[in-house]
């Protein structure tokens, strides 16, 4: 076997994939928004009217289409959203409407603050009389946060230096609804933790009437912070800290509250006797604006008490709880129901991930989705018709398609997507569910987007094709893939795919490469578009290699309850003795894999089980490329680390057994650790440890850092493309294409 040349037609390279411009990046489309009444939709297009301006591909109109007919019209043109002064229009990151849609929300000048842009510059187009305003006053550049439109559409929220803001959008008086925040004290948004672990980012909610702003606030006074050190951008360093709860250590105090938009006091729900000890991930107003609902979670997230408060008293009650012996997942969004008398709720308290219809008066449930298959997720609400529409994997964990029932909880269920469509579903559902916007991919195959109608699936019209990505995925040369499962020794069959090289002879012997993640927040073996990613596997299998991918026990796979939390208190202990367990399987059933030549990669959690493999089965994987990795379970956050771990000083010896820095002294092979040192989420303080652990046992390694990149290790002129040379250069000189060479 013998890697194809550079230029040898139908074959990748690393410029192909990873080069600028991108040889293989799908169409782009949207952000698309259905309008209240479902009977419309705005996207942005590229404006005719500036196609000779330099930054041509950034300047856009926003276009409304009728579903019904496909009429178009440009709603806002670019020239609309000239500022004075300026020769090029606002390049839009998000935008908004009012409900008539007589003002536009755009946001602009987008700057990342952890994982996505969250500041920024805002403004507002009056389409009327043509005004553009930016918000703020004398706020300064790209210093606002999540600014959110009011009810009537007049009025806009904003966070300000962590304080609670009210403009209007007629005077553009400014209203300050909050003075103490600073640095500890942060209101209308989040700490670190609770961003990245729960999502939580807008804190900022209005009630449905307009007067009232409901909003959180975390107290970081006394929680630790992490500091970053940046080497390269001056003389001497720079040193950002932010506060990061490791697990076990003290949280921040968060509590939510109601306060008049017309300013005045903030009325705090009633306190929770240890704030410091429990979550809040998530906040609604009732449709009536009556009552305020609260997601509150127990520190070891094993109990969710939806709580209602009175938005004038202050006073609580707990109207529904979900409780597991392992954790509870959080609810995403409340969808309303029977005139806002009821909300829909995913709980797996029967041992199936299942949808049930709950009371907001007396907290009653009634389950809609009976039977042994896992909801994934709501998709649409056409209450006219009493259906609701969701995603579900009934047959094959390994696809997704849309499916309905009756909201009623007698209705059977139904697959929506078409039965000759296998592979991953996608829908984004318009008010009432009568359109959605449907994206349909495969493994290899990129997205297609279409305008269906529902409940028919009818397609109504093309929006996405890819057709000259697929015509260059085409013209390579085909490798081989399947889906199959595994069987294990002491458990059920795991689900996993291959990706086989294109000449593939079962009589030679090739050598095989495991991607892995393994952990609780992710699925890998799904039949849908993995990107660039799936673009180096094939370069990879286009070379000689044989490219697996395995889902252990303890990934979010829709395989019931049992499957997702046999690990807990376990993490990783039981995945990485299944995926040896695979790996020893496949190396029995099919001959052609050189047991030999085993290696392994994977990022973040999927780097930590890359070092388990390496360091507790040295007799079965000779290569691990461990990315981002955590070493040692102590060092990572309080929110991911607690809810399937519990306290550290409860389970010593899971979080010791569980970290790979426990078994280093196993390393017998060919080892590659690569990490950013301005990871926030994973911090390369994992990096020094794992070194510092593997000099002391004397142990050979290779390592590659990336200054001042983050968790995803992409920032930065050419750092992916260097990223992933590295990686392929190791596998050739490690994990070699000849059994005979070194």
């Amino acid at each position: 076997m013998t890697t194809p040349s550079a230029s040898a037609a139908g074959y990748l390279t690393l410029d192909r994939i990873y080069g600028e411009p991108k040889e293989f990046r799908p169409e782009s489309w949207g952000p698309a928004h259905w309008l209240k009444d479902g009977q419309g939709f705005t996207t942005l297009e590229v404006s005719e009217a500036f196609k000779s301006h330099p930054k041509s591909a950034e300047i856009k109109d926003i276009v409304a289409y009728d579903p019904a007919t496909g009429r178009r019209d440009i709603l806002v043109s670019a020239r609309e959203l000239l500022p004075a002064g300026q020769d090029t229009p606002l390049e839009i990151e998000k935008y908004a409407w009012s409900e008539d849609t007589e003002y536009l929300l755009v946001f602009t000048n987008a700057q990342r603050v952890w994982r996505e842009k969250t500041r920024g510059d805002y403004w507002v187009l009056h389409r009327k009389s043509g005004s553009l305003r930016r918000l703020g006053g004398d706020a300064g550049p790209a210093s606002l946060l999540f600014a959110t439109l009011s009810p009537e559409g007049r009025r806009v929220a904003y966070v300000h230096r962590n304080n609670v803001y009210v403009q209007s959008l007629v005077d553009l008086g400014i209203t300050a609804l909050t003075t103490d925040g600073a640095t500890h004290i942060i209101n209308g948004t989040a700490d670190w933790v609770n961003e990245e672990e729960f999502r939580l980012r807008n804190g900022l909610r209005w009630s449905p009437d307009g007067r009232h702003i409901a909003y959180w606030q975390f107290d970081t006074t006394g929680v630790r912070e992490f500091q970053l050190i940046n080497n390269t951008d001056g003389l001497y360093p720079h040193l950002s800290a932010f506060a990061y709860p490791k697990a076990g250590q003290t949280n921040s105090a968060v509590k939510v509250g109601v306060v008049d938009a017309t300013g005045g006091p903030t009325r705090w729900f009633a306190a929770n006797p240890d704030p410091r000890n429990h979550y809040i991930p998530r906040m609604e107003w009732t449709p009536d604006s009556r009552r305020v609902l609260f997601q509150q979670l127990n520190r070891l997230q094993n109990t969710n008490d939806v709580v209602s408060g009175d938005p004038i008293t202050g006073a609580t009650e707990v109207l529904f709880t979900d409780r597991d012996d392992a954790w509870v997942d959080v609810m995403d969004e409340m969808t309303w129901v029977d005139g806002g008398t009821r909300f829909l709720w995913l709980s797996e308290r029967d041992g199936w991930r299942h949808l049930y219809s709950v009371s907001a008066t007396d907290g009653s449930v009634r389950l809609l989705t009976p039977g042994d298959y896992d909801v994934l997720s709501i998709a649409g609400l056409d209450e006219a018709q009493g259906l609701i529409y969701f995603i579900a994997s009934p047959d094959d964990p390994t696809k997704r398609a849309l499916h309905r029932t009756t909201l009623d909880g007698a209705g059977k269920l139904v697959r929506v997507s078409p039965a000759d469509q296998v592979g991953a579903h996608a829908y984004h559902c318009a008010p009432q569910a009568r359109w959605a916007f449907h994206t349909f991919t495969r493994f290899g195959r990129p997205p297609v987007i279409q305008l269906v109608s529902l409940p028919d699936h009818a397609v109504v019209r093309p929006l996405v094709g890819n057709d000259a990505l697929r015509a260059k995925l085409d013209a390579l040369v085909p490798c081989r893939h399947e889906f199959f499962r595994i069987p294990i020794p002491d458990g059920p069959a795991l689900d996993a795919w291959c990706i086989l090289p294109p000449d593939f002879d079962p009589a030679k012997r090739y050598p095989l490469l495991v991607h892995v993640y393994g952990e609780p927040a992710a699925v890998m073996v799904v039949d849908r578009w993995m990107g660039d990613n799936h673009l180096w596997h094939t370069l990879l299998a286009q070379q000689g290699y044989v490219v697996v991918c395995i889902d252990n026990r303890g990934t979010p796979s829709p395989r019931g309850r049992a499957w997702r939390k046999c690990i807990y208190r376990q993490i990783g202990i039981l995945a990485p003795a299944d995926q040896a367990a695979a790996v020893r399987e496949l190396l029995r059933a099919r001959p052609y894999l050189d047991p030999a030549r085993v290696g392994v990669w994977g990022h973040s959690g999927g780097g930590s089980m890359s070092l388990h493999a390496i360091f507790r089965h040295p007799d079965l994987y000779r290569v691990a490329m461990a990315l981002a990795f955590v070493a040692d379970q102590r060092l990572y956050d309080t929110i991911y680390q607690e809810r399937y771990m519990g306290l550290p000083d409860d389970n010593v010896h899971g979080f010791t057994q569980g970290s790979p820095i426990a078994h280093a002294a196993g390393l017998q092979g060919k080892l590659l650790i690569v990490y950013g040192t301005g990871d926030d989420n994973c911090h390369y303080q994992n990096c020094e440890v794992m070194v510092n652990e593997l000099v002391r046992l004397n142990k050979p390694f290779s390592q590659v850092s990336y200054p001042n990149r983050s968790h995803s290790i992409d920032e930065g002129e050419n750092t992916k493309r260097h990223l992933f040379s590295t990686l392929t250069r190791f596998l050739h000189e490690h994990l070699p294409l000849d059994p005979s060479a070194k």
